[in-house]
């Protein structure tokens, strides 16, 4: 995202926290047209399809409320000029290239007619699922899954190109040379946001939503691209009861705007000149300059996504939304479960909330006792993995996460083992001062090593390990 777009989002969020009525509609009808600003074009087989990744991402939101909604907040009444604020954004869009504003997306919207049919189709789909709803807890279970599956789909690229292929040479479509370049904005968000909302309403934890409420909650413009991953619980709250924009409302705002600006670009930016990459994982053959490269990219990655979701926070915060914390001090913390638990803790929290905890009950209830050690290796390691895989699906991930959990795994034994003797070598300010900064040390070199598994191939790897330990390179 471009310091411009910011610019706009954040006039576009001031000017929604100014209104007196109507700020709910305000943030849903902008969040509706961002969609379609920030999804880039999607080269596949030459044609553009931006267009309608980013409509796919509205039809998910709006049959999501169709599977979750409670009886009590389905009635057409209350939910007409939802459908009709979401209607009319979409042909807002649509119709903007026959005013001369094509330039203002990234891609050729179509003709009118099949925008129309669109959401026609997608209003009668809706009414379907209403009509099933007897069936809701069979029809939740189907769409998590599918919700799943296409994830795997979109993280797995050769998988993806595959399946194109195949459809185009099925139905006669010109690959152009089978080249596909697909890029499906903050489908990663949207999809966790979903399947949080699908499991509650199974669990009968979900707070009765509007269309309104629910679309605005699946796509909430500050957050849809690089989160923080809201519970729709907390998130209607705020849209309920908004925050009123007070000289303390000002300044927070204002201080996590600049603060945020700063780190992404300034600090993150420049830091990427330094950062391991895979140029640099080829080119540097000296200890020491990997070394640099390995703490730039530590301290880029975070200030880049840090910065995000302070700006993420500042602009919901005009609007009077709260947004949750996504980092806190994460490179000061003693150990890895520390650093895991300030670290993207809204994508942890919702791992330890709907994988972790209930895969933890289940090895405990199971009738075959496994040893505490085994089910903390189980549980830490697969969550972890999964928790890779959720940036993508490739080797490197998967060596992440396993890099990850096992280091979980050891110091979780590491702390159980110490723990008799803690409080002999630790009886001092001095000492406890001194376990904590080498605990910190220690920490952060273990995750910055497993940088170099996130951003490298596979392959890659053995060269960058071998020179940061001194056993190859010149």
């Amino acid at each position: 995202m471009s310091i411009i777009q910011i610019l706009v989002l954040t006039a576009l969020a001031l000017m929604i926290g100014l209104l007196r009525r109507g700020r709910l509609y305000g943030m849903l009808i902008a969040s509706v047209i961002v969609i379609y600003w920030l999804q880039p074009d999607v080269e596949l087989f030459g044609s553009n399809r931006g267009f309608w990744l980013a409509s796919a991402t509205l039809a998910l939101a709006v049959i999501g409320w169709f599977l979750t909604a409670a009886p009590e907040t389905r009635s057409w009444r209350q939910n007409w000029p939802a459908w009709a604020a979401i209607a009319g954004a979409v042909l807002l869009v649509d119709v903007s290239r026959y005013a001369g504003l094509e330039r203002l997306f990234g891609f050729v919207t179509p003709r009118l007619h099949l925008t129309v049919v669109f959401l026609a189709a997608l209003l009668l789909v809706g009414l379907a699922l209403n009509f099933l709803a007897s069936r809701r807890s069979l029809l939740l279970g189907l769409a998590g899954v599918g919700i799943i599956l296409l994830f795997v789909v979109i993280k797995a690229p050769g998988l993806l190109e595959w399946i194109l292929l195949k459809a185009a040479s099925r139905f006669g479509v010109d690959t152009d040379g089978g080249r596909v370049a697909f890029s499906w904005l903050g489908f990663s968000y949207i999809a966790f946001r979903l399947l949080h909302t699908f499991r509650d309403r199974q669990l009968g934890r979900l707070p009765a939503l509007t269309l309104a409420e629910y679309v605005t909650y699946a796509v909430f413009f500050p957050a849809f691209s690089a989160g923080p991953i809201d519970r729709a619980e907390r998130f209607v709250q705020d849209i309920r009861r908004p925050q009123p924009l007070d000289a303390d409302g000002w300044l927070f705002a204002g201080q996590r705007f600049f603060v945020g600006l700063f780190k992404k670009f300034v600090l993150a930016d420049a830091l990427a000149f330094l950062a391991l990459n895979q140029v640099f994982a080829v080119q540097v053959n000296q200890t020491g300059w990997m070394w640099l490269t390995v703490y730039a990219y530590a301290f880029q990655i975070y200030f880049d996504f840090s910065g995000y979701t302070d700006l993420a926070i500042a602009l919901g915060r005009l609007m009077g939304v709260r947004l949750p914390e996504n980092f806190a001090a994460p490179y000061l913390k003693p150990n890895l479960a520390q650093f895991w638990n300030s670290w993207h803790m809204t994508l942890t929290q919702w791992f330890r909330a709907y994988f972790f905890n209930p895969l933890t009950r289940a090895l405990r209830a199971s009738t075959s006792t496994l040893p505490v050690w085994l089910m903390i290796l189980i549980t830490q390691v697969s969550t972890m993995l999964l928790i890779g895989l959720w940036h993508g699906i490739a080797w490197n991930f998967v060596l992440w996460g396993l890099w990850h959990g096992i280091g979980l795994f050891i110091q979780n034994r590491w702390s159980e083992f110490v723990r008799p003797y803690a409080s002999r070598w630790a009886d001092s300010g001095w000492r406890q001062k001194a376990l904590y900064a080498l605990g910190v040390v220690l920490t952060f070199h273990y995750v910055a090593l497993g940088w170099v598994l996130f951003v490298l191939p596979v392959e890659a790897v053995p060269r960058v390990f071998g020179i940061l330990l001194g056993v190859a390179g010149r």
